[in-house]
């Protein structure tokens, strides 16, 4: 039998990363990188992405970046990403309600499709083996509990391995590791409107993120129950923590991250506005629809045009601008 082939799991966060430098460094094979795109990883996420792959590509390290992708839209508006899906449904991530589907369906899924059709996969299957799967845990205890969980998952198909954690390397050395590379050391990997998200995270991020959160939440607050926004529930601060809000939008607005006309504006106009737009794709066939990103891509314009403007609920000029906002298009403004 050939040695099974040997794919990384890689998040773009430091973890995964500085598991990629040491093992090429100590001359370990590696014959494919996946990096599953939710589509809403952090924007510098996103500029981390093309210089790895340049170090890896340099070095003889295969890479690929692969997706989820959504067909059944129903009377939706075709969406792509994760904070699209979420717009959509007026909800929150998983995570937020205690869950975890949301890597299931977005990172490990579009993995496994990739994976399925690469042919050293399927031969070593054809043969009997397991494909080698890289996972990126490290030696802190928070992962500790993660790599526990993933122990009691048997999968025919693939042999896990953590190397971090035969190394005994927590996030610190990581970060280490890869700073000695010569590389900057990326941001931890997730969505940038995730539940896990601590304080600091969120003071890193964009306006334009900024505002999909307070649009996001906003969306959902009608069917919110049992959680405040995005972070659940609010921390008071006791025993070292860090006090929040329940909701990030608080906390945007309590920091200044976002003019709290710009927060008040989006809350009042924007949920209705993309209800309005999602009725009007709902007349339309699939294929006529009007996709989600290009609703946020005006979004975001309009969004912009707010810190100039101000406008009370009941302000005539309103409606009009609730109802260009709802049909799209490039010139659409609230």
């Amino acid at each position: 039998m050939t040695r099974p082939p040997v794919i990384a799991a890689w998040g773009a966060g430091v973890d995964s990363t500085a598991m990629i430098i040491e093992l090429a460094e100590r001359g370990e094979p590696i014959d494919m990188v996946l990096f599953a795109d939710p589509g809403s990883e952090k924007n510098q996420t996103y500029a981390f992405i093309p210089l790895f792959r340049t170090w890896m590509e340099e070095r003889g390290i295969a890479s690929e970046i692969v997706r989820y992708q959504p067909r059944n839209f129903k009377h939706w508006p075709p969406y792509a990403t994760i904070a699209e899906n979420m717009l959509s449904n007026a909800t929150l991530p998983s995570v937020v309600f205690g869950g975890g589907s949301c890597s299931q369906k977005w990172k490990v899924a579009p993995q496994e499709a990739w994976t399925a059709g690469w042919e050293p996969a399927r031969r070593c299957w054809d043969e009997g083996g397991r494909v080698t799967k890289l996972i990126g845990y490290d030696a802190s205890a928070r992962d500790t509990q993660r790599y526990r969980h993933a122990l009691v998952c048997e999968d025919p198909r693939y042999h896990y391995r953590y190397p971090l954690r035969e190394w005994g390397w927590d996030r610190a050395r990581c970060a280490a590791r890869i700073a000695a590379a010569d590389l900057p050391v990326p941001p931890k990997s997730s969505c940038f409107f995730c539940g896990a998200m601590k304080p600091d995270e969120v003071m890193d991020l964009s306006i334009d993120e900024l505002r999909v959160i307070v649009l996001m939440e906003a969306r959902a607050r009608p069917r919110l129950r049992n959680v405040q926004g995005l972070w659940r529930k609010p921390v008071l601060g006791c025993r070292g923590a860090i006090p929040r809000p329940g909701s990030i939008t608080e906390f945007i607005r309590e920091r200044g991250l976002l003019p709290p006309s710009e927060i008040d504006q989006i809350m009042d106009i924007a949920p209705d506005a993309l209800l309005d737009f999602q009725a009007a794709q709902a007349a339309l066939p699939v294929e006529k629809r009007t996709p989600m990103g290009d609703w946020l891509y005006d979004f975001q314009h309009a969004a912009a045009a707010l810190r100039t403007t101000t406008r009370l609920p009941d302000d005539p000029e309103r409606a009009s601008a609730r109802s260009r906002f709802s049909q799209g298009g490039p010139d659409a403004t609230l």
